[in-house]
């Protein structure tokens, strides 16, 4: 059992919302909604509501419950042949922190990219009229091989590190009750300036615009459930480690439905910050959409320095905003950070011998995203629909406790609020049947051009979005927590 627990209601609420908004809300979503408008918001605001705020309830409720670390938690709630389920959730979970604090690094870079133009004497646009490609010049130079950006990373994780050891209220507490106020009026900010810039408001327009023609395309089903899954936490086991330290009478609904809907409030207020920007940018209408639909990975590191270069004390602004971004991936890198402690503080190791673990970990294994972007769109892709897989064995735990009992004893105890348990056990026993079909339906198309196998007839797993390469990835981990499976559940549960 934690001794150590959040002050009050609005400690984990803040804990929640800074696990939630991250990057995936300013880096993620702005490119997704620019590829596919509103037809990509209206699934990913009706997957928050099937997929993610079920599974938030879920993991708060048993955190809140066993107190120990996702793989400790889950075993005891699923059973003990099923611990090599909470190996897979933890494992995936760690798969996105390691490039994800690369993402913190490059918004550390673009910070201070942007800090020292307000005291240049040459302007950005100076700059871009000189070499119209200076910005994608800065972005490939430091998202290929860069050492400057290994060291930033490391430095991000030992002052993540730093924060963490201090416990939950005097490290992750404090430093969100600074964090996330801070974001959300930097995010606001931002907004007015870019919809009122001439052309702002038909990117809004275009942001909201439904074309029911994308709703044939598999991938969009895909990144909506997966962005509603990446961005709120939902299936990441973070919530689990979250709610450990939570009070035994704490409000299981209600602090989840606010930190699901403050995630995606600052995700519309990003979406709105960076679209109208591209069609205020762009010589037309059809360069913004063109722009928007290629899914450009450094949408949001190249259209903002451009958008602020074109506004009075435009290098203050997009230093307002690139503070915001590294606010936004660093508070949603903590929570990253505590869930890899705490389990390993279940193995009974000490705070300092902890610590070492945890940085050389992050160290090591963050090291290949920050040398080869290719290798980041990897892990990207490999990790990020992972989620809906752990999710899935998060759903299987839950429809094994019996859905509607398990929420009467363990989310609806204490909480004021309610949620349908007609609609919870549909959306359990759904979500198993979608999540099924819709990893087949995404194996089914190939998303690289030998998604199998290569033109040698080899199994193709070095390249960046073969199926072959997830399903190698996926089952090393499923592999290898099965055959630990008793020596998982001796260590992290029978305890």
């Amino acid at each position: 059992m934690s001794k150590d627990q959040f002050s009050n209601r609005w400690g984990i609420v803040l804990a929640s919302l800074g696990m939630a908004i991250g990057a995936g809300n300013l880096w993620r979503f702005p490119r997704l909604a620019g590829q596919y408008g509103g037809s990509f918001i209206l699934l990913w605001i009706l997957f928050l509501f099937i997929w993610s705020i079920p599974l938030l309830l879920s993991e708060f409720a048993i955190g809140k419950k066993y107190k120990s670390g996702v793989i400790g938690s889950f075993a005891q709630f699923a059973g003990k042949k099923y611990t090599w389920m909470g190996f897979f959730i933890t494992l995936c979970t760690l798969g996105i922190a390691f490039y994800y604090s690369i993402v913190t690094a490059w918004a550390f870079r673009y910070l201070t990219f942007s800090a020292s133009g307000i005291f240049s004497s040459t302007s950005l646009q100076d700059k871009l009229n000189a070499n119209p490609e200076y910005l994608n010049v800065f972005w490939n130079s430091i998202s290929n091989g860069d050492w400057t950006t290994v060291v930033v990373y490391i430095v991000v994780i030992f002052l993540g590190a730093f924060i963490l050891i201090r416990g939950v209220q005097n490290g992750l507490e404090k430093a969100n009750k600074l964090l996330i106020p801070s974001l959300f009026v930097l995010l606001v900010i931002i907004v007015i300036v870019s919809l009122n810039m001439e052309g702002g408001i038909r990117g809004l327009e275009y942001m909201f615009a439904i074309d029911t023609a994308h709703f044939s395309n598999p991938t969009i089903w895909i990144e909506a459930l997966s962005q509603s899954a990446w961005s709120t936490g939902a299936g990441w086991g973070l919530l689990m480690t979250i709610s450990a330290f939570s009070r035994d009478t704490e409000d299981v609904t209600l602090n989840t439905f606010i930190g699901a809907f403050g995630n995606n409030t600052a995700s519309l207020l990003a979406g709105m910050a960076i679209l109208p920007a591209v069609f205020a940018l762009s010589a037309s209408d059809a360069d913004a959409i063109t722009y928007l639909q290629s899914g450009n990975q450094a949408l949001t590191f190249t259209i903002i320095p451009m958008l602020f270069a074109n506004v009075p004390a435009g290098a203050f602004l997009s230093t307002i905003f690139f503070l915001a971004l590294f606010v936004a991936a660093f508070s949603s890198l903590l929570p990253m950070i505590e869930l890899f402690m705490k389990n390993v503080k279940d193995l009974n190791i000490n705070r300092r011998s902890t610590l070492v673990i945890v940085l050389i970990c992050f160290i090591i294994l963050g090291f290949p995203s920050a040398m080869s972007l290719d290798f980041f769109s990897n892990q990207d892709w490999v990790w990020g629909v992972g989620l809906i897989l752990s999710g899935f064995f998060i759903l299987i735990a839950v429809a094994m406790n019996g859905p509607v009992s398990f929420k009467k004893e363990s989310i609806d105890v204490n909480s004021d609020m309610r949620f349908s348990s007609v609609f919870f056990k549909f959306a359990i026993f759904g979500n198993i049947a979608l999540a099924v079909f819709l990893i087949y339906w995404w194996m089914s198309q190939g998303y690289s051009a030998n998604p199998w196998f290569d033109e040698n007839g080899n199994w193709n797993v070095i390249d960046v979005y073969s199926n072959a390469s997830i399903v190698t990835q996926w089952g090393l981990v499923i592999v290898f927590g099965i055959l630990l499976n008793k020596y998982l559940y001796r260590k992290f549960a029978k305890q």
